[in-house]
């Protein structure tokens, strides 16, 4: 079961500056660099599926493994991570180190999770899920020194550090997919695309410490909605299903930016304008930088985010968290939890408020949203597949 102390450790990635001894600007946060990575993850994924040993759930746990390591690690300039990582003998210390720090943390979510996160650095196994990581979490950093670079052309180390860039970027060219993508222009706009998302804040209209993008956000809910996957015994493809709808759920935005809620609410029929705008403009803008095989599956992600969905018989048909539970909790139905996700999305709101008041906004609109999505999943929506939801939120009383 998913517990209060390990949602505030996911959102502290908000609170990490990245490149903070650098003119920056725009914002670089850690939660944002992480959720590009998984962004990137997902199109190298892509291209090498076919691969024997390829795992969409080892790429989603090995992200969500790497951010937990990474959070803790945040005083660590990524120069003395790298130097302590060649060293196998300091790196497993370390690594041990970490995995005491989160070991109560993570607990609630089983001895199996635990299990596979100690082992995770403790005994790496080096195979395609890990070198995707790997290559994603290289061009994430690079998409952000390239925006550096440009604001301080003269720093002490930036000539330094972009030579280690490109010696990087010619070691992760061994991979087929990096090779496809360095030669498609298409998939390189699309992450540029998705990258815009960093600048978009949320609650833009708020004063809100810590600001969070609309990226950081979601993959806030990507994590979450896996997360809660685990809790109700997800197969692997419903597993997969829910961590990649949260992760692209807002992608429209991109396009429409962030149009809080009760704007879309002030007039009748606002809401179905914005959703038959934005489905136009992912035709027109992001779909066409997409191979069409995978056009489908990211409408499914970006276009009917919160339905449940299960496909039986080759028929896609709508249906509840629980009976997905009972009859069609297997890969063949390639089964999404919907109203999991909207329940991630609508904690991850309430988390971005409760904070925000935390850290001292007087803000009517926070107050008000925190108490009606409280309210909600304590009042009228209690349990969703077995998971308690009144008694999460009491963990924030």
């Amino acid at each position: 079961m998913l517990r209060k102390p390990l949602l505030e450790k996911l959102f502290d990635a908000a609170y990490l500056q990245r490149w903070n001894d650098k003119a920056r600007p725009v914002e670089l946060t850690e939660l944002d660099k992480q959720a590009h990575k998984m962004v990137i993850a997902y199109i190298l994924g892509k291209l090498e599926e076919p691969q024997p040993d390829f795992s969409w759930i080892e790429i989603i746990e090995g992200g969500i493994f790497e951010f937990l390591q990474r959070v803790v690690l945040t005083d660590l300039k990524p120069p003395i991570f790298h130097k302590i990582k060649a060293d196998a003998e300091k790196y497993k210390r370390l690594n041990t180190w970490v995995f005491q720090e989160l070991q109560d943390i993570i607990a609630p979510l089983g001895p199996d999770f635990c299990r596979r996160f100690k082992n995770y650095f403790l005994e790496p196994k080096e195979n395609i899920n890990r070198r995707i990581l790997n290559a994603a979490h290289f061009y994430a950093t690079k998409w952000e020194f390239d925006i550096i670079h440009k604001a301080n052309p003269n720093s002490y180390d930036i000539e330094e550090i972009k030579a280690d860039l490109q010696s990087k970027q010619d070691k992760y060219r061994s991979l087929a997919s990096i090779q496809q993508l360095e030669a498609d222009k298409k998939l390189i706009r699309f992450i540029n695309l998705c990258g815009e998302l960093r600048f978009q804040t949320r609650w833009s209209n708020l004063h809100r410490i810590p600001k969070t993008s609309v990226l950081g956000h979601m993959l806030f809910v990507a994590m979450v909605s896996y997360l809660f996957s685990l809790s109700v015994r997800a197969c692997p493809k419903r597993s997969s299903n829910n961590f990649f709808t949260g992760l692209f759920h807002d992608l429209p935005e991109v396009l429409t930016r962030d149009i809080i809620s009760p704007v879309k609410r002030s007039v009748e029929g606002l809401s179905d304008l914005i959703k038959e705008y934005e489905t136009e403009l992912m035709e027109k803008e992001v779909y066409s930088l997409l191979p069409k095989a995978w056009h489908q599956e990211l409408r499914c992600y970006t276009e009917h985010e919160f339905a449940n969905l299960v496909t039986d018989n080759g028929l896609q048909q709508g249906i509840t968290c629980e009976i997905i539970n009972e009859k069609y909790n297997k890969d063949r139905f390639n089964a999404r939890d919907g109203d999991l996700i909207k329940a991630a999305d609508m904690l991850a709101a309430f988390i971005e408020a409760y904070e925000g008041i935390r850290n001292g906004s007087a803000s009517h609109d926070l107050q008000e949203a925190k108490k009606s999505i409280k309210y909600r999943y304590q009042s009228e929506i209690k349990n969703i597949a077995g998971i308690d939801f009144g008694k999460l939120y009491y963990d924030f009383d």
